[in-house]
């Protein structure tokens, strides 16, 4: 067990972009589990920005560092389940 201030919070985040994946990478460093929810289609469009970071995207590494990842597609009432299950 760790004596991180968010150990033990999980945080499901449907995101993309900078404010958001920033916002919850900072609850990631401080402890909390966070699981990001991302379209099945090529998932958060800041994966895209460039490829500075070993192929991936700078940006993207920065702000999603310690973080899961699940890919869904919304629209689809299974997929919606899944995720609401998390929340």
């Amino acid at each position: 067990m760790t004596d991180a201030p968010l150990a033990g919070i999980t945080v499901v985040s449907l995101e993309q972009a900078v404010a958001a994946p920033f916002a919850t990478r900072q609850l990631a460093d401080l402890g909390a589990r966070v699981i990001k929810v991302e379209r099945p289609d090529g998932g958060d469009f800041a994966r895209g920005y460039d490829t500075a970071a070993g192929g991936l995207a700078s940006h993207f590494v920065w702000c999603n560092r310690g973080k899961e990842s699940l890919a869904v597609d919304l629209k689809d009432p299974r997929a919606l389940a899944v995720v609401r299950e998390l929340v």
